[in-house]
């Protein structure tokens, strides 16, 4: 994914980011300490995310999220516990994409000369994608439509449309046949449920 790196002096936040940050941390620790699949749950998720989560999603606590206003999830998401997003670049993730446990997505890295500065680049995670246990998806990355990254692997590079990589660095082992995902899948069909 073509993207332009942004730099964040973490020196130059002002008050209201400083509190934006402090309220969304307590915040994710409460869900943290809520029990699961009750209103309260997921009105606090709610709070958290506002209209940047879809319907039909389930976080699975504990997760940890930093600068999480800049996360958008989309419909009928799975994300498994102990999720890590460092979102200042943004983090996207795209409806029916499944993330299992100990994900991290991972928007910005420290410059090496100066600390205290943040270099940011988006991830993406596109349609109906499958993140594996353990998996690490790096800044600037997109994993493409129904694409699945194998458990543990650590991707810096962008994984194509229906690609399967595993490793550490991620590597392509093969591309899922996309007939076999049947018409629920097709694009064209996708087209014409959108327009009417």
């Amino acid at each position: 994914m073509e993207c332009e790196e942004i730099r964040v002096d973490t020196r130059e936040f002002d008050r209201e980011e400083m509190e934006l940050a402090v309220h969304n941390s307590q915040l994710i620790f409460r869900i943290n300490h809520t029990l699961p699949f009750t209103e309260e749950y997921d009105s606090l998720v709610k709070e958290l995310f506002g209209d940047r989560i879809g319907e039909g999603t389930r976080i699975t606590a504990p997760f940890n999220l930093v600068a999480s206003e800049h996360m958008r999830i989309g419909k009928n998401v799975y994300i498994g516990g102990n999720l890590l997003g460092m979102c200042r670049g943004g983090i996207e993730i795209d409806d029916d994409a499944m993330l299992a446990a100990n994900v991290s997505l991972i928007s910005n890295n420290h410059d090496l000369y100066d600390r205290a500065v943040l270099l940011c680049k988006p991830v993406k995670v596109c349609k109906g994608a499958w993140i594996g246990a353990g998996a690490m998806i790096m800044p600037g990355v997109k994993v493409g439509r129904y694409a699945v990254v194998g458990a543990g692997a650590i991707v810096t590079k962008d994984v194509e449309d229906y690609q399967v990589v595993v490793g550490s660095p991620a590597r392509p082992i093969k591309t899922l046949n996309k007939e076999k995902f049947g018409e629920r899948y097709n694009d064209e069909t996708e087209q014409r449920n959108r327009m009417s």
